[in-house]
């Protein structure tokens, strides 16, 4: 077993332990929060820009929890539907009528083969440049070979996962998954959503478990390098050097999921510690605090936000300041009026 396989199985069983850790209320937070990321981000990455409120209150809908009653425009809804389906049918085979279900969730109203693979006679090509001048990224097969490379594919994805096909590793298999089903485009539109969730099932089926990875939205952050090694693989037998790229693009994903799930914990530890401790100004402000997440508000928390926070006068903002230092609620680095905070979570680990 190589040594990025070993980290992801390692990361896998990490993830797992430390997130039935969380209290169900932070479950739930998290899981919400992976969720929506991933929906954002895997339509960001086809430039398609999303409202996160809404794809927030689909999510919960989606697992059953409490929402609001927003009206949820198609899109925001039905990516929401195929991120928790894919999450949902780990342990099912991959099927053309699951496909086509995830296409029609997409809501992908400008093209006519919705629910189903790609008809039309034109060349499937990624270009780019102006007209006359265009360079083709990669041509996919003819739309009249689609249902027989895909019949293949098919069988190939649920033969390596049963263990009756040839025998391959976790980040093996959802990279070769991956690339595999962008190399046949199969859909007029929609691959890339498609072929991400493809990635995530795969990965999950490979620990025999739902995992909460966060893969699309560490390929946004890198969407540039995504591009540039799936061109290149497109063009080359040798596909090595993308098995390495995806490995560890997986491997900073699950990474980032796990400091989540520990900032979770730590914060949970952090406000049992203090409870009791803190009038309602200093709960407040330390609240709204480690909502910003694990990296905290930019810059750090200042005498200037806390008295916005809480209305606090600023005699007062330094008397609760200072008393939140003294009690380990809070860090504080710099002097005065450069004095900045941030919430102590160090002395938990």
């Amino acid at each position: 077993m190589s040594p990025l396989e070993h980290r992801f199985l390692l990361n896998a069983g990490r993830g797992t332990g430390a997130f039935f850790h969380l209290d169900e209320s932070d479950r739930e937070r998290l899981s919400v929060e992976v969720f929506s990321d991933e929906a954002l981000r895997t339509s960001a990455i086809e430039g398609e820009i999303l409202d996160r409120a809404s794809v927030q209150s689909s999510i919960m809908r989606q697992l059953g929890l409490t929402y609001d009653r927003r009206r949820i425009p198609p899109a925001e809804a039905g990516i929401a539907e195929l991120i928790i389906d894919v999450y949902r049918t780990t342990a099912k085979p991959l099927s053309e009528s699951m496909l086509f279900r995830w296409h029609r969730m997409l809501a992908l109203t400008r093209i006519a083969d919705v629910g189903k693979f790609r008809t039309g006679n034109d060349l499937m090509q990624i270009v780019s440049g102006r007209i006359g001048a265009e360079k083709v990224h990669f041509e996919a097969p003819p739309s009249a070979q689609v249902s027989s490379e895909m019949n293949r594919y098919i069988e190939w994805f649920n033969s390596m996962i049963s263990g009756t096909g040839l025998a391959l590793l976790a980040l093996t298999r959802a990279g070769i998954a991956h690339l595999y089903f962008e190399s046949i485009h199969p859909f007029e539109d929609g691959n890339g959503r498609i072929g991400r969730a493809l990635a995530e099932k795969a990965l999950s089926m490979a620990v025999g478990q739902p995992l909460i990875a966060g893969l699309a939205s560490e390929i946004f952050e890198k969407r540039k390098s995504y591009y540039a090694a799936l061109e290149k693989a497109n063009r080359e037998m040798d596909i090595s050097q993308w098995l390495t790229w995806f490995a560890q693009i997986v491997l900073d994903a699950q990474q980032h999921t796990l400091e989540k799930i520990e900032f979770l914990i730590a914060k949970s530890k952090l406000l049992d510690r203090l409870r009791d401790q803190l009038n309602a100004r200093q709960q407040k402000a330390l609240l709204r605090l480690l909502e910003a997440g694990p990296k905290g508000f930019e810059g750090g928390l200042s005498a200037g936000n806390y008295g916005k926070i809480t209305g606090a006068s600023p005699a007062t903002t330094t008397r609760d300041l200072a008393d939140m230092v003294q009690k380990g609620a809070l860090i504080r680095k710099g002097e005065r009026k450069h004095a900045r905070y941030s919430a102590n979570l160090a002395a938990l680990e």
